[in-house]
């Protein structure tokens, strides 16, 4: 009876033995990175510009679709406070890779040559800096701007570079009247009447007019990327990571791509997948915004011919220029200074 009792304990044993070694291997085939076989993971930590927003959720989807896990990659992302400061903390390694504006960098860079960041990917092919207004306020184009008063807070992006903008719709800045606000008042004042028209980031203005109960038929926006040739956020990523880490830049790169086809395709569940950071947020109001990030991520005729991330670097260095112009900067970075496209995935891969 114990020989046959120990016989049994042995084969349960060996078979034991066998369904694990089989379930390692289909586990191990099925949490293998894709499309890259590669076999370490790299571990990056990314910082977003903002807060947790509908512009925001295409990397949310890359982190819970598992686009960066198929490649190789551990990713931590964590909400952002600004543009400058997204571009600091990766420039100070603070954070591998970041999400910021490339108007922001190009400042940055110029006022610290030596500092270690620089744009592998531009997502916004068109900035989201704008000038909006309303029905009824006698501005039906830019020129209408003239005599004008607008609302901005001081440092607010949009105000800073409306002289370029000025310049390209033909108008003179100095006929203008500023008046500065806090924040949290620029919308509230433009939807009283206090002001003519505001400046600020396309879809954050929209909305907030939009909560304040504002009909969309009666918002008016212009977007400075449809007057110049100027792009908005983009992938900067600290240079001493970049060097070390090459091909985990280059993967990752291919799962935010991915991420944002995902988004396009399926905008309302990478709206249900930010609110799992978020659940908070309005629904709705953020797959509006997401919705109008999106009009400057996928651009007809750029983005069909370059594929998501990459613009013509004759556009980056005009970018350049207005930046050093309307700022006033002392020096003028180069455009390898500022971008190097070299680490973005082939051109099928980047098509929509």
């Amino acid at each position: 009876m114990s020989t046959q009792r120990g016989g049994k304990v042995y084969t349960w044993l060996a078979l034991g033995l066998v369904i694990g070694l089989a379930i390692g291997l289909v586990s191990g085939w099925y949490l293998a990175p894709k499309g890259g076989g590669q076999t370490t993971v790299a571990h990056i930590k990314f910082t977003l510009d903002w807060a947790y927003q509908g512009p925001q959720a295409p990397f949310l989807v890359a982190l819970y679709k598992g686009f960066f896990a198929e490649e190789g990659l551990s990713v931590t992302i964590d909400r952002g406070y600004g543009s400058a400061k997204a571009i600091s903390d990766v420039a100070a390694g603070l954070f591998d890779i970041g999400f910021g504006d490339i108007n922001s960098l190009i400042e940055f860079k110029s006022k610290n040559p030596d500092a270690k960041v620089k744009v592998v990917a531009v997502i916004h092919v068109k900035s989201p800096l704008s000038v909006v207004t309303l029905k009824g306020r006698g501005i039906e184009s830019p020129k209408d701007l003239e005599g004008k008063k607008l609302g901005a807070p001081a440092g607010d992006a949009a105000r800073r570079v409306f002289p370029a903008f000025a310049g390209a719709v033909g108008i003179d800045p100095n006929k203008v009247t500023w008046v500065t606000m806090d924040i949290p008042l620029r919308e509230p004042m433009l939807a009283r009447g206090e002001v003519d028209a505001i400046t600020g980031f396309y879809y954050t203005s929209v909305i907030n007019l939009l909560n304040l109960n504002v009909s969309e038929n009666d918002i008016i926006v212009f977007k400075y990327g449809d007057y110049m040739e100027i792009v908005g956020n983009c992938i900067v990523v600290n240079e001493d990571f970049l060097k070390k880490n090459p091909d985990a830049v280059r993967r990752f790169l291919r799962a935010v791509i991915r991420g944002l086809k995902y988004s396009i395709q399926n905008p309302d569940e990478a709206i249900s997948i930010l609110l799992q950071r978020d659940p908070t947020l309005n629904k709705d109001a953020e797959k509006k915004r997401l919705m109008m990030a999106l009009e400057l991520i996928y651009v007809r005729g750029i983005t069909d011919k370059y594929g998501f991330g990459y613009v013509d670097p004759s556009v980056i260095e005009k970018n350049i220029d207005t930046i050093v112009s309307v700022l006033g900067l002392q020096r003028r970075p180069s455009l390898s200074e500022i971008v190097d496209f070299s680490y973005l995935p082939p051109l099928e891969v980047r098509l929509p």
